[in-house]
């Protein structure tokens, strides 16, 4: 540890984020980038525990946490760099969006608060980009395999770039016209800013690795075309089929799913050419989101940026506690309270309510009908007498995702799917189709953007150890 003690002498200290009237002018990156000086000092709070629950349990990634804070406490960033990127393809995108699981398990959280480890790890790789020390990587030698990536999101970009880094000849495939599926087109630039996916993504194509939009897929990319191309090919085109509400009055003009609209506005911003459709804007309107969870976040910022007259975020489930509740001690993920920027910036949430209803005159949205709800999943149950109405020009259906879209290459392959419509794989992430491999939201269902870069490398490994085998 870079300094024993440490813990004992400073304090957590983040380095904030801009002035919420500032950053409600603009889609830039609301969080501060750490200072170097910051990120060193607050490394120092690390630890040296005997057990690193921060790495062996929280970090999906099993990142070396305790040896890349102590490198970075005492000034070895370069050291620091290699170690965290043999764990981790993308820390410029973790370190920005990573609800930071690590943090949760940190040993010095059990009594106090944790170390900034989220922040260290950005703190280290931006200070690789800026030395100069991310240069291209390219592989001593390459293997007579080539392979074919489906999807651009960050699984995608995990298998992609661990096969070309092993020697393979990759290809990746996306519908969409620039890399970086949900990176680019889900999450708001005031989270993750898009020089930075282009950044990355110029880095790989330096090394090798291919990239080829605007594919689409099961017409432009057959089975056939795919299978007689290459050795290998992987399904890593996300969980993006969203979850409807079946309530009265869901036809009306109005009423969107999150994504769509948080797509348009990524597009909007980018001077991309936006589909053909309703535009899905929110200034002047009452903006409605059904959803507690990031997306609906994102949906609230974004709403209020375009200039709602106002916004509310509606959760089924109740409030949880301000401080981790009891039924989820150290070191589980805690369920407790969280504010993410976007809700520190306006718009107001209510807790326990159902949408019951939609009703409006001449086919558009002019009302949203609700009840209270008392206790939790399976016993959830409506409260007597509780019904309220809301007005609302707009609602976004921000409620989850219930598994892949299904596609014209999925049913020539034949590929079978699990209870909940997810790409069925075994240990080695092959779908039921030979060489066919399945990768991050594919196959596990909607999760965090480090589970899928995890998922990216176990796949990855799982395509290599196949086509060995089938060699040898």
């Amino acid at each position: 540890m870079g300094k024993p003690g440490g813990f004992l002498e400073f304090r957590r200290q983040d380095p904030g984020y801009r002035p919420v009237q500032e950053r409600l002018q603009d889609y830039g990156a609301v969080e501060l980038p750490p200072p170097m000086p910051l990120a060193r000092e607050q490394a120092q709070r690390c630890m040296d525990c005997g057990i690193p629950f921060c790495h062996g349990h929280g970090c999906p990634l099993c990142n070396i946490i305790p040896e890349v804070n102590d490198l970075a406490s005492r000034g070895r960033w370069r050291q620091a760099l290699d170690l965290l990127l043999a764990t981790n393809n993308f820390p410029e995108f973790t370190g920005r969006i990573c609800p930071a699981l690590c943090e949760a398990a940190c040993v010095l959280g059990i009594n106090d608060e944790p170390v900034t480890i989220r922040q260290i790890e950005l703190a280290v790789i931006e200070h690789a980009f800026d030395k100069g020390w991310m240069r291209p990587r390219t592989p001593p030698r390459r293997l007579p395999f080539r392979m074919a990536v489906i999807g651009s999101g960050p699984a995608g970009l995990a298998v992609a770039d661990t096969l070309n880094q092993a020697g393979c000849r990759v290809t990746v495939y996306d519908g969409d016209l620039r890399p970086g599926g949900i990176l680019r087109y889900g999450i708001p630039d005031f989270k993750l800013e898009k020089w930075i996916i282009d950044r990355r993504i110029d880095l790989m194509r330096e090394e090798g690795v291919e990239f080829e939009m605007q594919a689409a897929i099961g017409e432009d990319l057959s089975a056939r075309f795919l299978q007689t191309r290459f050795q290998a090919i992987c399904l890593a085109g996300g969980a993006r089929q969203p979850r409807n509400i079946a309530v009265p009055g869901r036809g009306l003009d109005g009423i969107h799913f999150a994504l769509d609209f948080l797509i348009q506005q990524n597009l909007r911003f980018a001077g991309d050419p936006i589909p053909e459709g309703p535009e899905l804007h929110a200034s002047g309107k009452n903006v409605i989101v059904i959803g507690g969870g990031d997306t609906g976040s994102d949906c609230l910022g974004t709403a209020l940026r375009q200039g709602a007259a106002s916004v509310t975020q509606l959760e089924i489930m109740p409030e949880p506690p301000a401080q981790r509740d009891p039924t989820t001690p150290w070191p589980l993920w805690p369920h407790m309270l969280r504010e993410s920027s976007s809700h520190k910036e306006g718009g107001r949430r209510l807790w326990s309510v159902q949408t019951v209803g939609f009703s409006g005159k001449q086919g558009r949205l002019q009302m949203l009908h609700c009840v209270r709800t008392s206790g939790r999943p399976p016993e959830l149950q409506t409260v007597p007498g509780s019904e309220f109405d809301l007005p609302a020009d707009m609602v976004l259906l921000a409620m989850g995702f219930t598994g892949p879209i299904r596609n014209k290459l999925a049913e020539e392959l034949h590929l079978a799917h699990d209870t909940r419509g997810n790409l069925l794989t075994d240990a080695d992430c092959m779908t039921n189709a030979p060489g066919v491999f399945a990768a991050g939201d594919a196959a596990l269902g909607a999760s965090l953007v480090v589970r899928a870069i995890d998922n990216g490398r176990r796949c990855a490994a799982g395509i290599l150890r196949r086509l060995e085998s089938e060699k040898a």
